[in-house]
């Protein structure tokens, strides 16, 4: 049984609980005294002996209370620091001042491959090498260590007595696929499935019910599209289709980085690897996205040696960091994109056909916007929804006029151009609705309807007369947007007198 006693801070009170006990040859087990409590196990008191020795322990001046209790504090500690320490994936280390092992977590003693026994008592040292805890003036090891010959991202706190001296320390052990899970957490959070593919035309249906398939197979993926057509939309949708999709996924675009720097962040680099590396070294993308997907943009771009590097990895899965001696593997799918023809890149010999045949195992091809025309408007209303969403402003619509300008645009830039030009013309504009001069696409009003009749065109006498009624009518479309004569012609690029003249002209705004 386990009591709880509550005493007055007086000394020698607990010396005489005791003694209590002890008159009734009682065996105590465990004691913990945190005034004003004294906690005491007797594994042999029963119920009729409790309230015999509760009437006894009364009799002492300063006892206020006496209770059963279910489980002592320090137990309890213990047994949920226990609970806590078995729950964590990453390994954790608990060492005294002399850098000896005194507590290990489950995960510790598999990282360590060694039992329990054994792990605990061992000295940090001779698992980490010189990287091990030097605790005499508290230097904590940061960085990149070794434990066990694999490499970890070590975390610690020193834990010091109150004159200051350090009394061991606390070393949380991070695997680099554990860090890349929640990098790619951080990174990937609002990125979505097939479902973020835009697009009802048969062109979009088509293609995500190809890569849905694709998806599950666990073989490089080669996407090619135009730029802006969404390939690392497509490339995300996939790695959530697949068997990993509960794993890493990362992206690096080899057209945005010298070849130095994308070797690093794909393969990472070792210790003293180059000037101004970090101390411990950096795993890379393939070692952050263990188990999961890592996605080449603008694979075309890579350079000769990064292609060959790169080949080797995709024969066996293994690999060096730049600087490093070791052998590393790694379980990756690569996904990846380009715009150019590797094709002809490869008869150029600026491309490697044996990589060209590693990557392009499957194949999807991202249709450019002006070949899903039925797309352009649905996709513009949401870009609408969205960018007036982030201004904070009510929800405009599109004219029929803006309708028919977007549907007649060729889109070089496909979405990503839609987008910005539906972005653009939401920060410019205040109005209810968005008019086809509010979406400055160049050319845009060649195409849309101003309300000639079919035919009208032959009854244009000359010219001359063609261009004012052009430039009539695109001044009464403009005009009650842009009411000044300064906002028109800034609108217009040209000069508010010349506005002021063809306003006259054609009696728009009450001009004669």
């Amino acid at each position: 049984m386990r009591i709880d006693v509550v005493i007055a801070d007086r000394v020698g009170i607990a010396q005489e609980i005791l003694a209590q006990l002890a008159r009734r040859a009682l065996n105590v087990s465990a004691v913990e005294v945190e005034p004003p409590h004294v906690y005491i196990e007797a594994p042999a008191l029963d119920a009729t002996g409790l309230e015999e020795l509760r009437g006894a322990l009364l009799g002492i001046s300063g006892v206020e209370s006496v209770r059963e209790l279910a489980i002592l504090p320090g137990a309890r500690r213990r047994l949920y620091l226990d609970a806590l320490m078995a729950s964590m994936e990453d390994p954790v280390l608990a060492v005294d001042a002399q850098g000896v092992i005194v507590v290990a977590n489950a995960a510790a003693v598999a990282a360590s491959g060694l039992p329990e026994q054994r792990l605990v008592g061992s000295s940090l040292r001779a698992l980490m090498g010189d990287a091990a805890l030097a605790l005499g003036d508290a230097r904590l090891p940061t960085g990149e260590v070794l434990f066990n010959g694999e490499p970890f991202l070590a975390e610690s706190v020193a834990l010091q007595e109150d004159g200051g001296t350090v009394a061991g320390a606390v070393l949380t052990l991070h695997a680099p696929h554990r860090l890349g899970e929640r990098l790619s957490a951080l990174r990937n959070y609002s990125a979505g499935g097939f479902e973020a593919i835009l697009g009802e035309s048969p062109a979009i249906r088509q293609l995500k019910q190809r890569a849905a398939r694709m998806a599950q197979v666990d073989a490089p993926l080669l996407i090619h599209g135009e730029t802006g057509t969404g390939k690392e939309l497509l490339a995300h949708a996939c790695h959530a289709g697949s068997r990993r999709r509960g794993q890493p996924f990362f992206a690096l675009n080899c057209a945005a980085l010298p070849e130095s720097l994308a070797e690093s962040e794909l393969f990472g680099y070792a210790p003293g690897a180059f000037t101004g590396a970090l101390r411990g070294g950096k795993p890379g993308l393939l070692e952050l996205a263990d188990g999961g997907t890592v996605f080449l943009d603008e694979v075309g771009e890579m350079s000769p040696y990064l292609q060959a590097k790169l080949l080797r990895f995709l024969n066996d899965g293994s690999f060096r960091r730049v600087g490093g001696d070791r052998e590393l593997k790694a379980d990756v799918r690569i996904v990846s994109a380009t715009h150019r023809a590797l094709e002809q890149m490869v008869a150029a010999g600026s491309f490697r056909q044996d990589l060209l045949f590693r990557l392009d195992v499957l194949h999807l091809q991202v249709p450019p916007l002006r070949e899903r025309a039925e797309d352009i408007v649905p996709l513009a209303e949401v870009f609408l929804a969205r960018a007036c969403a982030q201004a904070g402003r009510p929800l405009a619509r599109l004219t029929s006029a803006a309708r028919a300008a977007l549907q007649a645009n060729p889109w070089p830039g496909n979405l990503r151009q839609l987008q910005n030009v539906i972005f653009r013309a939401v920060t410019m504009s205040e109005a209810a609705q968005i008019d086809v001069g509010d979406l400055e696409l160049a050319g845009a009003e060649a195409g849309v309807d101003t309300g000639a009749t079919p035919g009208a065109e032959a009854e244009v006498d000359s010219l001359e007369a063609a261009v004012d009624a052009f430039e009539k009518a695109l001044l009464q479309r403009l005009h009650p947007q842009y009411p000044s004569t300064r906002k028109l012609a800034q609108r217009l690029k040209t000069s508010h007198s010349a506005i002021a003249q063809r306003l006259r002209k054609h009696g728009i705004g009450g001009a004669a």
